[in-house]
């Protein structure tokens, strides 16, 4: 390539103000660690006024798995992630998916290889392209043969068509430092550093690589990482450094945990985002609970929108040690998110799970609001309202209950009085089944709970209700509510 290619690229990078990245490979569903990156790079981007943008890193073809991408998008769109430049929207500096970029790499590999901060490697057997190395300084270089080959004598082998890749030429002395703002200044020896591979043997650049060309072309000013990529930013550097280009600002974060020895990791079975979503708990929720991972906003609020978490998110706030997950944790925020929520919102969002139990006619409004203070999960509704379209089986043992001081034979009692007073009943509603149950339990001279227990294990046929007897007879319609009491009659007589 000539210069004036270098040099339109260079014209295209924009100089506009922050500018960060979420850069995930398309692998599958999104884990909780990944989802916290993307989530920390918008939040960086929002709160310093820039610009958030989605690349898609697939040249790993062998890690591809089919229909990810667009998982991708959905799940960072439905989180109100929303990026300015990507794949499906656009940008000045696209293509946003590495694959699509395939033309842009080998000729700054090649670049590279004239500067002679590069080499062409014909050995085949030491193609040691990508190794996972998870702390610094483990790697010693490897003695490769080509390091050394005169210029003119690799690109004639390149011309006459010898397979090969292009590796970086580290310095085989001196120390290599980076800056991170969480883990400070982090020096190197250069010894310690292998020659990774730019450009591997099918001419697709390595995740290293791309990494840096990618990043440097899109004009990404912070690069927010996981700290399994610490080992990597020397390297990062030094090819920075060979080309010239100004280095971005790393913020590295260190893991999220299922406990105080193992990562948090989907390849043990440890639920990804969506898996949360479709157990029901609410996206705003997982989101708010994930930023806390890691980052503390300095004071008593834990509960933040979105809109706020913009505001408030500032860097210094991350910290360097690993964040364990709690689930307790996650459930609590989720609640309190469900209890927040407007009656007509939280049925719009329950309706699915309500639908999942009741088949029947039911006004979806008063079954939310019943529910609404009385489940923590979306995905509880549906066990919780079992029993809206028919009475399940049951033991008539669980007419006996010490605190309400009811057995089988009390409550045979209790209902065989009550059930002609509810017959009596008009209108028929929760106020009015409340009264008229307080006036049984005050003409027995006992407490409400001898005739509302009966009541509700009568017409629910459990222990556990969402809502208390009155408001499950508002619920199932006055013709519903007798006939179960009814059935419990007959049962209990048969005793």
């Amino acid at each position: 390539m000539d210069a004036q290619w270098f040099n339109d690229n260079e014209t295209r990078i924009p100089h506009d103000g922050a500018r960060t990245r979420f850069a995930p490979s398309p692998t599958g569903f999104m884990h909780v660690g990944g989802m916290r990156t993307a989530l920390y790079a918008y939040l960086i981007a929002k709160n310093l006024g820039g610009r958030f943008l989605l690349r898609i890193e697939d040249t790993d073809q062998a890690r591809f798995v089919e229909g990810a991408t667009e998982v991708i998008f959905k799940t960072l769109n439905g989180a109100g992630l929303n990026y300015d430049e990507g794949p499906d929207v656009g940008g000045p500096v696209g293509p946003y998916t590495q694959s699509e970029r395939k033309p842009l790499y080998r000729p700054y590999a090649e670049k590279l290889c004239e500067t002679e901060h590069a080499y062409y490697c014909f050995c085949g057997h030491v193609e040691h392209d990508e190794r996972d190395h998870s702390e610094l300084g483990e790697v010693s270089q490897l003695a490769d043969p080509c390091r050394d080959l005169e210029f003119e004598e690799a690109t004639r082998r390149v011309g006459a068509g010898e397979a090969h890749v292009i590796r970086m030429k580290t310095p085989t002395d001196g120390t290599t430092t980076f800056s991170d703002v969480i883990f400070g200044d982090i020096t190197v020896e250069n010894k310690t550093l292998d020659d990774m591979v730019l450009i591997k043997g099918d001419n697709l650049p390595t995740y290293n690589f791309a990494n840096v060309i990618d990043d440097h072309l899109m004009g990404i000013t912070h690069v927010m990482r996981g700290s399994e990529y610490l080992a990597s930013a020397p390297k990062y550097n030094l090819l920075y450094e060979a080309f010239g280009w100004e280095i971005p600002v790393y913020i590295t974060v260190s893991p999220v945990m299922r406990d105080a020895q193992n990562k948090l990791s989907k390849r043990r079975g440890d639920p990804t985002y969506d898996d949360f979503l479709e157990q029901g708990y609410l996206p705003d929720a997982v989101l708010n609970y994930i930023a806390l991972l890691g980052w503390s906003p300095g004071g008593e609020q834990e509960v933040f929108s979105l809109a706020e978490l913009e505001k408030a998110f500032d860097i210094k706030g991350i910290s360097k040690s690993p964040s364990i997950f709690d689930a307790a944790k996650l459930r609590y925020f989720n609640a309190e998110y469900i209890r927040a929520m407007e009656p007509a919102a939280f049925a719009a969002v329950a309706e699915p799970y309500i639908r999942q139990a009741v088949k029947g006619d039911a006004n979806i409004a008063e079954l939310a609001e019943l529910i609404q203070a009385r489940c923590e999960v979306l995905g509880e509704i549906p066990e919780k309202l079992d029993f809206i379209d028919a009475l399940p089986e049951f033991s008539t043992e669980l007419f006996i209950h010490k605190k309400s001081k009811t057995d089988e034979a009390i409550s045979l009692d209790v209902l065989s009085l009550l059930r002609p007073l509810l017959a009596d009943l008009e209108p028929w509603s929760r106020d009015g089944v409340t009264a008229v149950c307080e006036t049984l339990a005050a003409a027995r001279e006992a407490k409400n709970a001898l005739v509302m227990y009966p009541l509700r294990i009568a017409i629910s046929g459990k222990t556990v209700t969402p809502g208390g007897a009155s408001e499950l007879c508002a619920v199932l319609g006055k013709e519903e509510s007798l006939r179960r009491i009814d059935a419990s009659i007959a049962r209990l007589a048969a005793l």
